[in-house]
């Protein structure tokens, strides 16, 4: 079986290669060439964390496996730690034996920034010019520097509910050499695309506080009772997800469900969009919105993408399994 640390990650994996991975497994899930697993997600009563397994199949690239992790909200405070770990473990279809361990924490925050930029790359106007952030946590940062490279963004806005961390996404706009400006919730209708990637109970974002022809990315409802956004902008939205199982009952989706605004027919899959085969955006003035509940399909591609160039450059730990 082969080790990659998470130490190796980072001189391993570029955002380039991650947005390759998610968007082709988007189109393989949406060509029935692969399938996510059914999700276990659940909070086990110690140190607030939730915890689960993310895992499925693509028979076209023959990747098997799962990540094993969750989120432990205590950990920077108390410990140091960012507050999202994970492992990923790849099995070898033929077998059934374990091939691969590798450190899945910075391959979840690339992969995540992956999701939402291939949904701004297909379904944000292209006339797009201010982004807003909604949240400034570790996340957020990956989610920016993503989304930066898919339009001629000008200017950055941002809210978070700890005000005091919007510098982590200042700095981000910096160093791509535009203003940045905190605005209130209300401020977000100045925006072109907006990003919510947050762990809120309560929605934060409501739908008169986006302007027609918006694109938003909702990054950070992956589990029953988590919302970021008003039910009410679903259904005003057309609404585009990773997978339509888990958007209805994990994702943002589950809300606007529960309270009938929306049926499962009125989800489609971003990988129908970019097979050509569902037309995504339809006019300029149309909202349309991505549910990333984040799939193990897109954390399997990165980490087999991560392996072979592991083994590529010779740091791949081999170990008698």
């Amino acid at each position: 079986m082969l080790i990659v640390p998470e130490r190796e990650i980072q001189g391993l994996m570029t955002r380039d290669a991650a947005f390759d991975a998610v968007e082709k497994v988007f189109a393989a899930m949406a060509a029935g060439d692969a399938y996510n697993f059914p999700v276990v997600r659940e909070a086990i009563g110690h140190e607030d964390a939730l915890y689960g397994f993310k895992g499925g199949f693509d028979k076209a690239g023959l990747t098997l496996g799962l990540k094993a992790g969750g989120y432990w909200p205590n950990n920077l405070e108390k410990r140091g730690l960012i507050n999202h770990q994970s492992t990923v473990f790849l099995f070898d279809p033929d077998t059934g034996k374990a091939s691969a361990m590798v450190g899945g924490n910075l391959l979840t925050a690339l992969r995540t920034a992956a999701a939402s930029s291939v949904s701004i790359k297909h379904l944000a106007r292209q006339d797009a010019k201010v982004i807003g952030m909604i949240g400034a946590g570790h996340q957020a940062t990956f989610q920016l520097r993503a989304a930066l490279e898919q339009r001629p963004f000008e200017k950055v806005i941002g809210w978070n509910y700890h005000p005091e961390m919007l510098p982590n996404i200042e700095k981000v706009a910096a160093e791509a050499g535009l203003p940045f400006e905190a605005v209130d919730l209300p401020g977000m209708a100045e925006a072109d695309v907006i990003i919510s990637i947050t762990s809120a109970f309560a929605p934060s974002l409501m739908s008169d506080h986006v302007s027609n022809g918006t694109h938003i990315a909702c990054m950070g409802t992956d589990t029953k009772g988590k919302q970021e956004v008003e039910a009410a902008l679903l259904a005003r939205a057309r609404v585009f997800t990773d997978e339509v199982a888990q958007s209805i009952s994990i994702g943002e989706a589950q809300h606007a469900i529960a309270e009938g605004l929306i049926t499962e027919a009125d989800v489609a899959q971003l990988g129908a969009v970019i097979n050509g085969t569902h037309p995504g955006r339809t006019s300029d003035d149309q909202v349309t919105l991505f549910d990333g509940t984040g799939v193990g399909l897109q954390d399997l591609a990165v980490a087999a993408a991560v392996v072979d160039l592991a083994v590529e450059k010779g740091i791949a730990i081999e170990v008698d399994f």
